[in-house]
């Protein structure tokens, strides 16, 4: 079968799923993973075939895609900030809005003199896409992460090893800390701030695939994690040290309240792409 037909066929079975432009951009996403073919060879070449293993693998991956199996975990991988991650079963695949946070950083301290040496801490850092991205465009950059899951530590370190990027990870608790480590410019993250009232907002894909440990808290302290590790920060960032935080959307004035409580500076609340309050940055001044 020409790969051509295949397309129409593919799309057609996944319409009671997705949309067409989504069904559509798998495919091509499949195409280029398995075949390194793109759109445009495609687009070019009208007579390009599928053989009969070919079938067995596509039919395969298209009886995951109904069972709404989100697709970087079909493929293994996902971009994020222009890096390839390997993604799986133990950490969240990595979102736009999470790209926004990093660029956030990057722009906050990329202008920073070349010989002061940052030390940054990304917290819960699952497959490594916040601590890779800034060891990438943070050349003057210490960068640790911890995570409380073994197996989103080995992936991150697997994916900073492909990255050509050092960074220390490191298995931890933040619940459980008493103290930062080491002396931080920038604590950053991304940690669980999804409430259980909200899962019902939550699709498919997500909900059933991608580990709730990394997702959900308690309707009853939405807000945990950000105590904590705020606390944490209060008392280990060094002077004039960057607190960055990806928030729950519906939680911008709590988070704002919060860190204006334990007297941050300089506070502000962004939105994302989807204009939804979603990363608040305060800084610490110690005399």
């Amino acid at each position: 079968m020409k790969i051509k037909q295949y397309r129409t066929q593919f799309i057609k079975e996944l319409s009671p799923f997705y949309d067409a432009y989504e069904a559509e951009s798998f495919f091509y996403l499949i195409l280029e993973d398995k075949h390194k073919l793109r759109q445009i060879d495609l687009a070019l070449n009208h007579e390009l075939v599928f053989d009969e293993s070919d079938f067995v693998l596509w039919d395969s991956i298209l009886e995951q895609l109904k069972k709404e199996v989100p697709i970087q975990y079909i493929l293994g991988k996902t971009s994020f900030y222009g890096l390839d991650f390997e993604v799986n079963e133990n950490v969240l695949i990595p979102r736009p809005e999470t790209e926004e946070l990093v660029e956030w950083i990057i722009n906050e301290n990329a202008s920073i003199d070349k010989a002061k040496k940052l030390k940054i801490l990304d917290i819960g850092t699952g497959s490594g896409c916040i601590a890779i991205s800034l060891a990438k465009n943070l050349p003057n950059a210490s960068v640790y992460a911890i995570d409380v899951s073994r197996k989103a530590i080995e992936t991150a370190k697997r994916n900073a090893v492909n990255n050509n990027v050092e960074v220390t990870f490191m298995l931890q608790d933040v619940l459980e800390m008493e103290a930062l480590k080491c002396g931080c410019d920038i604590v950053v993250s991304n940690p669980p701030y999804v409430r259980n009232l909200e899962k019902e907002e939550i699709k498919k894909n997500v909900l059933d695939y991608e580990p709730h440990l990394a997702l959900f808290v308690d309707d009853n302290d939405a807000l945990i994690f950000y105590k904590k590790i705020a606390s944490l920060a209060q008392k280990g960032l060094l002077e004039k040290g960057q607190l960055y935080f990806e928030i729950n959307q519906y939680l911008g004035k709590e988070m704002t309240n919060l860190l204006e409580d334990m007297s941050f500076e300089n506070i502000e609340l962004r939105k994302d792409i989807y204009d939804n309050d979603r990363m608040i940055f305060g800084k610490v001044s110690k005399v």
